[in-house]
């Protein structure tokens, strides 16, 4: 508090600190509970607070840290929610290259636009009943699928709008790299080193 008035704000490291404590207590207050309803909030605070107080919380922090794979949970959520046709689209595209990580994201089937909404409810959920890991590992699955997916069908209109296949190419290597981070951090996760 002595540093805020000077020019510059918030010091960073205390940003950084409140994000970790918060990614941890609500993961803990997850864990603690059997009360469906505290579950239901924990999943559904980016709807009711809104996704842009999650990304101030947490979009800044190192992504393989708690608060940065929470922050990925929440925002691949939002997205799926928000663009579920698309993702289903992507979803089945990619699917027929990738099995394997299709069957641990767990889609049903057939993996459509409401199915897709339902999975990744229920991995978030999964994330605060103390299968953590379960749930990064789950997501990085669903990213690597929807990658695919994203890179086929930016193959397929490359000819007919290059910048739009260059957009989906783009999201498609970010995904890909969201996948690698939270595998990571599902890994430091189960080795007690995710902070």
């Amino acid at each position: 508090m002595d540093f805020d008035p000077f020019e510059g704000g918030v010091d960073p490291a205390r940003i950084s600190e409140a994000a970790h404590l918060t990614a941890q207590a609500l993961v803990r207050a997850g864990k603690v509970s059997a009360d469906p309803q505290v579950r239901e909030r924990l999943v559904t605070l980016a709807e009711d607070e809104g996704l842009e107080i999650v990304a101030e919380l947490w979009s800044k922090t190192p992504a393989r840290s708690l608060p940065g794979a929470l922050w990925r949970l929440y925002a691949i959520r939002a997205a799926t929610l928000g663009n579920a046709e698309a993702m289903a689209s992507f979803f089945a595209a990619g699917a027929r290259k990738a099995e394997v990580a299709r069957a641990i994201a767990g889609a049903a089937e057939p993996p459509g636009a409401d199915e897709l909404r339902e999975m990744t409810t229920s991995i978030l959920t999964g994330a605060f009943e103390g299968d953590f890991d379960v749930a990064l590992e789950r997501t990085a699955a669903y990213c690597r699928v929807i990658a695919l997916g994203q890179a086929e069908q930016a193959d397929a209109a490359e000819l007919s709008h290059e910048s739009r296949a260059s957009v989906m190419t783009r999201r498609a290597h970010s995904l890909l790299k969201t996948a690698e981070d939270l595998e990571a951090s599902a890994e430091l996760w189960r080795r007690g080193e995710l902070d």
